[in-house]
C-alpha cells in the first residue's frame, strides 16, 4: 500500500492507524500547493479531489476520505480492535464519532489556517470550535478514550485534527480532560513512529 501524505494534515490519521496495525506501507509526500508528489507525478492523477490522505491499494484502486481509509485498515486486522465490528452497534457509535470530528472539529478548524480570514469571521469560528471542544471535554472526563477504555481509530483522527490547535494559538490547556487525552495518545509507539517516518520522508 502507498500512503499518500502531506504535514500536518489529516493524513496523519491513518498513518498512525497504519502503525497502530503494523501493516507495510509505502509514504508518498504531497506538496499542497503545487499538487505535485515528491517523485515528481501529479497528485490529482491519483485523486482527482486533489487533497490528501489517499490509499493506494495492491491492485490499483485509490481509497479516499481519511474516515473512510481508517475503518478500511482496521477492518484489516480487527484483533488490533481500532474499530468495533460491522454490524455492531459499537460500530455505529465510532462512525457517528468520525462524522462528528470531520464536521464539526475538522471542518470547524481547517478555515483557520486561512491568513486573510477576517478577524470577525475568525472569532466566530473560534467561538463555534470551542462550544464544539466542550462537548469533547465532556466525554473525555469520564472515559479515557472516545469509545470508551480502547484506543479507536476515531481517536487518531481526533488527534490528528486537535494538533493543528496550536498553529492557531489555541491551548488544550483550556480543556484539561483534552489535553491529558492528547498527551496520552502522544505517548503511544504509533505517534512516534509516524513522526518519525514523516520526517524522515521530507
Amino acid at each position: 500500500m502507498k500512503l499518500y501524505f502531506a504535514p500536518h494534515t489529516c493524513s496523519f490519521s491513518p498513518h498512525i492507524v497504519l502503525q497502530e496495525l503494523g501493516l507495510p506501507y509505502e509514504l508518498v509526500q504531497v506538496d499542497n500547493q503545487t499538487k505535485r508528489t515528491a517523485d515528481g507525478r501529479d497528485f490529482r492523477g491519483i485523486n482527482p479531489k486533489g487533497y490528501v490522505a489517499a490509499l493506494e491499494l495492491e491492485n490499483g484502486e485509490v481509497l479516499t476520505e481519511g474516515a473512510v481509509i481508517v475503518q478500511y485498515l482496521a477492518d484489516l486486522k480487527p484483533s488490533a480492535q481500532l474499530a468495533p465490528p460491522q454490524g455492531s452497534w459499537q460500530r455505529v457509535r465510532l462512525q457517528e464519532w468520525l462524522s462528528f470530528i470531520g464536521s464539526e472539529i475538522h471542518a470547524g478548524a481547517a478555515p483557520l489556517f486561512n491568513q486573510d480570514l477576517p478577524q470577525a469571521a475568525g472569532a466566530i469560528l473560534r467561538d463555534k470550535l470551542g462550544k464544539r471542544v466542550a462537548l469533547l471535554e465532556t466525554t473525555l472526563q469520564r472515559q479515557a478514550y472516545l469509545l470508551g477504555d480502547q484506543f479507536s481509530v476515531a481517536d487518531a483522527y481526533l488527534y490528528t485534527v486537535l494538533g493543528w490547535f496550536k498553529f492557531f494559538g489555541i491551548s488544550l490547556d483550556r480543556w484539561p480532560a483534552i489535553a491529558a487525552y492528547a498527551s496520552r495518545i502522544a505517548a503511544r509507539p504509533s505517534v512516534r513512529a509516524a513522526l518519525q517516518a514523516e520526517a524522515e520522508a521530507r
